[in-house]
């Protein structure tokens, strides 16, 4: 079951938050599950969790936000798409859905949304996922780069099947054929009366994305007090190097990676995702049993 629930944004901007499933079945404590916020990257969407929030449902109270710009939240014309926006809008959802302590699981930038707001609330998380993000400042090149990739893109597409194949094979920052991601972006499309188009500006990803390329988040990072992991494919764009000294920046940081996954990590390599991030969460909900227990006198 998936059921959409409104939730205010940080300047009253309507955003579409998505329960993923009902509350666990068979336990006693079934309606005090504990409470993930999912946040996807730029240009992502919350359908893009649906293959985790199934299993994360098992034991958890998986809540998706699509972000402001995104899906099917509102997407103003003027903003702001600022980091203080983004981070404000995690912030009220966590607090509007009654989902705090809450462990934060962020891709790309909804990864850096996810350790900025740990850092600026840590009453409200608990734990925290950072899934192929980079703490280093990527530069104005990489904006440019951008900027030159939306121009390639040839809009409108005829048909979803061309979508895919564009972005899974014919797309020239793809170095070999990759399904996943054609998927990806098939679902961030929808039909108009002159074909198949993006559900977001590309525009406002440009401004979005522009306000955090140019600057490092290190110091952010190393005030995150909460236990992190920060998980990487191996063919992703976050390096070895780097991760392992975020993992290392984090006063309680842990490292995973996946094999043969790239930047699109749950989606390239589901089983391999699943595989990383379960161990994590079990070894919390350990660390909440032990806490709980009381001490022999």
């Amino acid at each position: 079951m998936v059921r959409r629930v409104d939730v205010t944004g940080s300047d009253g901007l309507r955003l579409a938050a998505w329960e993923f499933a009902d509350q666990p079945k068979g336990r006693p404590d079934a309606g005090q599950a504990p409470g993930i916020l999912l946040l996807h990257g730029l240009m992502g969407r919350s359908a893009h969790w649906a293959s985790t929030a199934r299993w994360l449902s098992e034991r958890h109270r998986p809540v998706g936000l699509d972000q402001r710009g995104h899906g099917r939240s509102e997407k103003p014309a003027d903003g702001p798409y600022t980091r203080d926006a983004y981070v404000g809008d995690a912030e009220a959802a966590i607090e509007q859905l009654g989902l705090a302590p809450v462990t934060l699981i962020g891709h790309s930038m909804g990864a850096l949304t996810a350790w900025q707001l740990a850092a600026k609330r840590p009453d409200l998380v608990k734990a925290l996922i950072i899934c192929d993000m980079r703490a280093s400042a990527l530069g104005g090149a990489s904006q440019r780069e951008w900027e030159d990739w939306f121009d390639a893109w040839p809009l409108p597409f005829a048909t979803l099947a061309d979508v895919r194949k564009w972005f899974g094979e014919d797309d020239p920052w793809v170095e070999r054929p990759n399904p996943s991601r054609g998927d990806f972006f098939a679902e961030v499309m929808a039909e108009t009366p002159d074909g198949w188009r993006p559900v977001f500006s590309r525009q406002q990803m440009l401004t979005s994305r522009a306000t955090w390329v140019h600057d490092a988040h290190w110091e952010e990072l190393a005030q995150v007090r909460c236990p992190t992991l920060v998980l990487r494919g191996i063919d992703g764009e976050l390096g070895r190097a780097e991760a392992q000294e975020m993992v290392r920046v984090l006063p309680r940081g842990q490292y995973a990676e996946v094999a043969d996954a790239g930047h699109l990590v749950h989606y390239d390599q589901p089983d391999g995702w699943r595989a990383a991030v379960e161990p994590f969460l079990e070894q919390l909900a350990e660390d909440v049993r032990d806490d709980r227990e009381p001490v022999s006198p």
